[in-house]
């Protein structure tokens, strides 16, 4: 959605004021929309055979299965570690309040999506646990940033420092 919003007001300063008035302000949009899809859409969790990415805003972390003795979900999912350290997941499944029932009527029992995907996350650490993981020892988790979103920031920021050279700041 803030993609579109962007796309609008960019086409919206094309149209009234020429491409190069546009782009002396499309760097600000674009910081508006890299901060939603940062904010909004880049913290996740992708599993494999072997381990779990989670990414929480710009920070990755690589977990193992072999480091993992539990994952359970408090408000969203977290991943304990042999070491005793967790790792908390921003972007996966939460734990949502029970739907609302009138009175005088029973809830249809249906299982959570948040369960759903926990259990799917579990199956994964289960088979990855059957397959003969690595020891926790050797498995440590890593972490790293994600680059290309960092990237995308700094080259959003020298344009918009350009932008404000060109223009002779802000007014």
């Amino acid at each position: 959605m803030a993609g579109v919003v962007a796309i609008v007001l960019l086409g919206d300063a094309v149209l009234r004021a020429g491409w190069g008035e546009m782009l002396l302000l499309a760097p600000w949009v674009l910081l508006a929309v890299w901060t939603v899809y940062t904010v909004m859409y880049a913290s996740m969790i992708q599993t494999d055979a072997g381990g779990a990415t989670v990414q929480n805003f710009l920070r990755r972390t690589r977990v193992p299965w072999g480091a993992v003795s539990d994952i359970r979900l408090h408000y969203q999912v977290v991943f304990v570690l042999h070491s005793g350290a967790q790792v908390k997941a921003f972007g996966g499944p939460v734990a949502g309040r029970p739907a609302r029932v009138a009175p005088g009527r029973d809830a249809p029992r249906r299982e959570p999506p948040a369960l759903r995907e926990l259990s799917e996350i579990r199956e994964q650490w289960d088979a990855a646990a059957d397959a003969g993981a690595p020891a926790a020892a050797s498995a440590a988790p890593t972490k790293t940033w994600d680059v290309a979103a960092i990237a995308a920031f700094a080259a959003l920021v020298a344009w918009a420092v350009i932008a404000l050279l060109i223009t002779g700041g802000p007014a």
